[in-house]
């Protein structure tokens, strides 16, 4: 079942889906992820003049809410944001907001990936877990959404698609030891936890 969050921020409301969503990030990953999960939506990519804050919040809620409110006011366009990580249960939910820099403020995929083989058992219990901010300045609306996706850390990682953690990533809603970076796009779609986060964005915004 999708996880929907949308309670937690709810200021105005949306109807219909935008011809056009600007989306506050430059990441080549996220934006081609996104422009699958909302066809018929041209998804933007953040402008080069526009700079975002820096991703120093305790939840993942206050990061993308704060990227969505900075793009939507230096553009006026309705804008959404995700912040995005990985929760490892043997580690009280660590790495979490930290997920992209948590072997370093400049660490790589594969280093945040290797610490994280390194510190939690495989066969562990993990948590993918994507927040998404809606702001659209025009209408004064703000909401938010969540989309989760659990799984095990693999004993070693597997498969060439995806990012992130993916490779070591292996989802209870796949059955076997496929990793999500195994998975096809389509496939991955229907149980990431991007996936969900944005369906629910698609189905508040097409409700009456």
């Amino acid at each position: 079942m999708d996880a929907q969050q949308g309670n937690r921020l709810g200021v105005g409301r949306a109807f219909g889906v935008p011809p056009r969503l600007l989306l506050a990030t430059r990441n080549e990953h996220k934006l081609r992820e996104f422009a699958r999960l909302l066809p018929g939506v041209h998804v933007d990519a953040l402008p080069d003049e526009v700079s975002l804050p820096p991703e120093d919040g305790d939840t993942f809620e206050a990061n993308a809410l704060g990227k969505a409110r900075a793009a939507a006011g230096a553009t006026g366009r309705a804008s959404m944001a995700d912040d995005s990580g990985i929760e490892a249960a043997a580690l009280g939910g660590v790495p979490g907001v930290r997920s992209a820099r948590y072997a370093g403020e400049d660490a790589s995929d594969g280093q945040n990936l290797a610490k994280l083989l390194r510190e939690a058992p495989a066969g562990s219990a993990l948590a993918y877990v994507c927040a998404l901010a809606y702001v659209d300045p025009v209408a004064g609306v703000e909401h938010l959404f969540e989309g989760r996706c659990g799984g095990r850390l693999a004993e070693v990682p597997r498969g060439e698609g995806g990012f992130g953690y993916d490779p070591a990533f292996l989802p209870d809603d796949e059955p076997g030891d496929t990793t999500m970076a195994e998975l096809s796009d389509a496939r991955k779609d229907e149980i990431s936890h991007r996936g969900r986060a944005v369906r629910a964005l698609r189905e508040w915004l097409t409700t009456d």
